[in-house]
């Protein structure tokens, strides 16, 4: 549950984010294609989709217009994410407490978030800001859904380097 609780740190802070690290994770086959829809995450389009649509959303943020995240669209879409994503990551038999896990997180982070992004802003601006966080999002939505790519073992692509017992 742990996976579900992390992604929901992710959803917190930027919504469409763990919809976009999900369809990676199953596109490279680190995740089951368990869950109503997540087929529908393999086709390279639809992928293509959702990290277009987070990137859209990461760029927006760093608008002097763009709304905080704790109104009420923004914590509706985060809910729908980090469920989503909270059950793809939580074990079999456990998707519903992931879901409901993850989305617990995601609000709960979403107001911490909030206040802590305020109080950097009045130092750093708007887009310093944003960008630190997006990295940090970036980065830990597709760590936590694809724990394979630190772990040295790969589902895809090149082959971690062996090294054998005494010898380069």
């Amino acid at each position: 549950m742990i996976r579900s609780i992390l992604i929901g740190l992710v959803a917190g802070q930027r919504g469409i984010s763990p919809l976009a690290s999900i369809a990676l994770a199953t596109r490279r086959g680190a995740i089951p294609s368990a869950l109503p829809l997540q087929a529908l995450l393999k086709n390279p389009i639809v992928a293509a989709g959702t990290a277009a649509l987070a990137a859209a959303e990461m760029a927006g943020d760093k608008m002097k217009s763009a709304p905080d995240r704790i109104v009420p669209i923004g914590l509706a879409v985060r809910s729908v994410t980090s469920a989503y994503a909270g059950a793809a990551l939580a074990p079999r038999g456990s998707r519903a407490a992931g879901a409901i896990i993850a989305t617990a997180t995601a609000l709960m982070s979403s107001y911490i978030g909030w206040r802590l992004r305020c109080a950097a802003m009045r130092r750093y601006g708007q887009t310093a800001t944003g960008f630190v966080e997006d990295v940090m999002v970036l980065g830990s939505g597709i760590l936590v859904a694809n724990p394979d790519l630190i772990a040295g073992r790969e589902t895809g692509g090149f082959p971690a380097p062996r090294v054998r017992s005494g010898r380069v």
